[in-house]
């Protein structure tokens, strides 16, 4: 048998035994810390939760009394209403989530993320609780868009379970696409740019997309990278959906198709961009 000793040092308590050091925070406990932090942010900054809300109402205005007279959808029987809303809904995922690139390089350059890496908790968490935040502020806008849609003219042409579910597969896309701004914001200088560094993301993925005009009045050349591109597989799911089909909706295959298509690309952005923030947040001093 083997005696335990103990140093002097150790019995004056001048180094803490094992049994004396602090345990960190489990995974889930520290991303539920985070994600309420973020979300204390956005509460007592309360423009950050209305700005994207009368944002919305202007960019739907606009399409929907200025532009939407000079537009056709190309599908008999579906009004430029209805072709609209489930599109603008869910661009509002990348609309609204841009936000978070600014949030999250001012995190790390202020030194948030220092202190946050020093504590015993796992780094994953950080960002995992501050994607939580930023999807739940994106929930909220959906919401808002949908109601906005209904009042504006919009009526869905299938049962209320499509309609919820076409706002779940937006649910999911809105996780995705928070971490490929959570990555841009890790790569950026600084707030503006970050800002500047989404815009180039969210433009192309929205305008070049089957969003708000139907993809066959593309020029050609741009009609590949508009088809295949996943925000228009998520927005062809939602649109299958909530117009009753994929032939009423005038997207070509079935609903499970793109729903299939949507969650999967969805499931891809997921853990390419995790993986790349993660990395990124783990790296940086």
């Amino acid at each position: 048998m083997t005696a335990l000793t103990t140093s002097p040092a150790t019995e004056a308590g001048l180094i803490p035994s094992a049994q004396m050091q602090p345990r960190g925070a489990s995974f889930l406990t520290a991303t539920g810390q985070a994600a309420r932090r973020t979300l204390l942010q956005y509460l007592r900054t309360p423009q950050l939760i209305v700005l994207p809300t009368v944002t919305s109402v202007l960019f739907l205005f606009m399409f929907r009394y200025i532009f939407g007279g000079a537009i056709t959808t190309g599908t008999r029987g579906i009004d430029y209403v209805d072709f609209l809303i489930p599109g603008f809904v869910a661009t509002a995922i990348l609309w609204t989530g841009m936000s978070a690139t600014s949030g999250v390089a001012e995190d790390a350059l202020s030194g948030v993320h220092d202190r946050l890496r020093s504590l015993p908790i796992p780094r994953a968490s950080v960002l995992a609780g501050r994607s939580l935040a930023d999807t739940a502020l994106i929930t909220w806008t959906l919401l808002v868009n949908l109601g906005l849609g209904y009042a504006v003219g919009f009526r869905a042409h299938a049962g209320f379970g499509s309609v919820v579910l076409a706002f779940g597969v937006m649910l999911v896309a809105s996780l995705a696409f928070s971490w490929v701004f959570i990555s841009v914001g890790l790569w950026a200088g600084n707030a503006q740019a970050a800002q500047g560094m989404a815009t180039l993301w969210v433009v192309p993925l929205t305008f070049v997309s089957s969003a708000y005009v139907p993809v066959h009045s593309m020029p050609g050349w741009m009609q590949a990278f508009a088809k295949n591109q996943p925000v228009t597989a998520v927005i062809n799911a939602s649109r299958s959906l909530m117009l009753g089909g994929s032939q009423a909706a005038g997207v070509g295959h079935s609903t499970s198709y793109w729903v299939v298509i949507a969650l999967a690309a969805s499931v891809g952005i997921l853990v390419v961009f995790g993986g790349i923030a993660v990395a990124r947040f783990a790296r940086t001093r």
